[in-house]
């Protein structure tokens, strides 16, 4: 089984100008067919672009590539886009879940919390991001609530797939924000989504990220110096890291 690394919502910053990032999501080969964490802009969106989608053009610069659709790029592959028989949400805003269209037969798994914030009315700025027509397919949620269980001391949800997945409580960044981690073949990979810059580093003051992504970011850096065996990745990435990216393996291929 294999884990792919795909670059699924090019941006670029205006300020400062060497700022080139893409959106990451994760395909991954289960006991239960592919399973996709995010989903990226979907195809729908790069011909009827969102309300959302045209503010982020003012203050960056979107290349709007269609062939980084994640079905696109799952064909491409060699898959069908029937394979996706899941997909995991960290969260719901349009940049990470605009691909549910494109996939119209694969149960979404996402956090209890974060379904209802999404399905409720906004409350705040970051509800702006969700947008209601990426459902308009009603798709098969499976919603999760906190179990009492935990992975390596982060209260967490067992995921029913092999490789072993859990999904993260993370709020902040949204009110149902999720990190995952997958085990693979030399260890552990946890995706820590939009709960943190990127890779982890501080570019920003601590009280813009907070603002903006919640309160996890120095409990995550203090994790991944802890944990230096965990390989940590977070949902918007330097565009270079996808250059050097490769495949992993689960634990069954190693």
């Amino acid at each position: 089984m294999v884990i792919h690394f795909l670059n699924c919502f090019t941006c670029h910053a205006r300020v400062p100008s060497h700022w080139h990032t893409g959106m990451l999501c994760l395909l991954i080969e289960t006991n239960q067919g592919l399973v996709l964490v995010d989903t990226g802009l979907g195809q729908d969106d790069y011909v009827h672009r969102t309300g959302i989608m045209r503010v982020f053009q003012v203050v960056t610069i979107v290349p709007m590539n269609r062939e980084e659709a994640a079905v696109r790029q799952i064909v491409r592959l060699g898959y069908k886009p029937e394979d996706v028989r899941h997909i995991v949400l960290t969260h719901m805003h349009f940049d990470h879940c605009g691909g549910l269209p494109d996939f119209p037969h694969a149960r979404v798994h996402v956090h209890r919390r974060e379904y209802e914030a999404f399905t409720g009315g906004p409350r705040c700025w970051a509800d702006l991001a969700y947008v209601r027509r990426h459902i308009a397919h009603q798709p098969e949620f499976v919603l999760y609530d906190d179990t009492g269980e935990s992975w390596l001391n982060f209260g967490a949800i067992r995921l029913p797939f092999e490789p072993e997945m859990w999904l993260v409580p993370l709020f902040g960044h949204t009110r149902g924000h999720c990190g995952i981690a997958i085990q693979t073949a030399t260890g552990w990979l946890f995706h820590v989504g939009d709960a943190a810059p990127i890779d982890l580093a501080e570019y920003a003051p601590d009280w813009l990220v907070n603002f903006v992504l919640g309160p996890h970011a120095p409990r995550l850096r203090e994790f991944g110096m802890a944990h230096p065996e965990v390989r940590m990745t977070t949902g918007h990435v330097w565009l270079d890291f996808f250059e050097g990216a490769t495949p992993l393996l689960s634990p069954n291929r190693a």
